[in-house]
């Protein structure tokens, strides 16, 4: 039996867990690998979630390990989950004897080099991103903070060890392998598979949207046949431009008066809110609203197009945006920016939106000038895009020759 063993930092009762873990194990559990998940779940949303996941995982033949996410204190909390991600994945491995141990990220390969170095168990990196790189950009570290300081050069050490005694990386982007592939300081040739994060294009998928449905949503927020609605998917701040993106509705209601916004997000509305006025936008041309997965694809399909700003930082080279899968499954064009992984070379390749160079106003008026080219993007050419960008299958497939690599090593 071809024995794995799976470590996530990111809780399965968490969005990320059930939309970027949970499908790809599934399919490799379909595909003989037997799998055991070891994972770090946050207290609230394990206790209303566990039931659900725990049944969905069972169902798929594999062994879920939960163990408790630690918030407080900072940085000893970190060090102690680490303690128990080790000491977990020691004792499964002596149980179960894994032939592979599959990481996530940067903290669960702190388990995964700990069974290499002791136990000879071949190590899959999925970096997901470059993770320490990604605090400092995204403001969560201050390098003037000596604390913060010495943990980010901490974690720049243990990247260079993750690649190097790695039997696999994954990437999940072209331009995060290319940059892996100019560090002189990797004296060997980094094995690297680029998987992005796919989308279930079975459930975002124009072809399933069940008109009375989404005429339902449509009512339930006002929105008429004649409205033009742009829709955002996903959290807000950090990493995601909200006041880029209220400035170019602002410019795309001056040549729409019909144009109205739903952001669709668990983050708080006020978020927005506090900031229409500012760009002279009326609170009645925005909604706010949270979804639950199965009525996200309706939400995204109210609207005729889509956009995401990310930030524009160094660590964004290996980044791949979950949303952008999963708007292209639908059929909807998109207006997003450069300098984030593949993003810019996918939409030019699949002509699906408008990719800006930057947020200037000359930038953000060309994408409003634009929009009625958008709109005549047809449906399907978008989703063929998808498939063949994004497609769960695809992903899984991917993972599955990785680990048929790493066996025949």
């Amino acid at each position: 039996m071809k024995k794995v063993l799976y470590i996530s930092y990111d809780g399965m009762t968490d969005p990320l867990g059930q939309s970027q873990v949970i499908p790809y194990l599934q399919g490799l559990s379909k595909l003989g690998y037997s799998i055991t998940l070891l994972s770090a779940e946050k207290p609230e949303r394990f206790a209303e979630g566990k039931e659900k996941i725990g049944k969905l995982l069972s169902s798929s033949d594999i062994e879920w390990v939960p163990i408790p996410y630690t918030s407080s204190p900072k940085v000893l909390s970190t060090v102690y989950d680490v303690w128990k991600l080790i000491s977990n994945a020691k004792a499964l491995h002596k149980k179960n004897n894994y032939s592979i141990v599959h990481c996530r990220s940067y903290i669960a390969a702190m388990a995964g080099i700990s069974l290499k170095r002791n136990f000879g168990v071949k190590f899959l990196f999925d970096m997901r991103g470059f993770w320490a790189d990604e605090r400092i950009d995204g403001g969560i570290w201050n390098l003037g903070n000596p604390l913060f300081k010495r943990i980010y050069n901490y974690f720049k050490t243990k990247e260079k060890e993750y690649f190097t005694e790695a039997d696999y990386t994954v990437s999940l982007t072209e331009a995060g392998k290319r940059e892996i592939h100019t560090w002189k300081e990797l004296k060997n040739a980094v094995p690297i598979q680029v998987i992005p994060c796919c989308a279930d294009l079975g459930l975002f998928d124009y072809h399933t949207i069940d008109n009375a449905k989404l005429n339902e949503y449509k009512t339930r927020f006002g929105y008429t046949n004649n409205d033009l609605v742009i829709t955002y998917l996903g959290s807000l701040g950090t990493w995601y431009m909200l006041d880029e993106m209220l400035r170019l509705f602002a410019k795309i209601k001056a040549k729409h008066a019909n144009a109205k916004m739903l952001f669709i997000t668990s983050d708080e509305a006020q978020m927005v809110y506090g900031k229409t006025a500012q760009y002279g936008l009326a609170d009645t041309d925005i909604k706010v609203v949270k979804a639950a997965r199965s009525e996200v694809p309706y939400y995204i399909a109210l609207g005729q197009v889509s956009m995401f700003f990310v930030k524009q930082a160094y660590s964004k080279l290996a980044s791949s945006p979950t949303k952008m899968g999963e708007i292209m499954g639908l059929g909807v064009p998109h207006i997003c920016n450069a300098g984030v992984g593949d993003v810019k070379e996918i939409t030019e390749d699949t002509q699906a939106g408008i990719c800006l160079e930057s947020f200037s106003d000359e930038e953000l008026q060309r994408a409003a000038d634009n929009l009625t080219e958008l709109l005549a993007i047809p449906k399907e050419q978008i989703r063929e895009g998808a498939l063949k960008y994004y497609s769960l299958q695809k992903g899984i497939e991917k993972y599955a020759s990785v680990y048929q690599k790493l066996l025949q090593q």
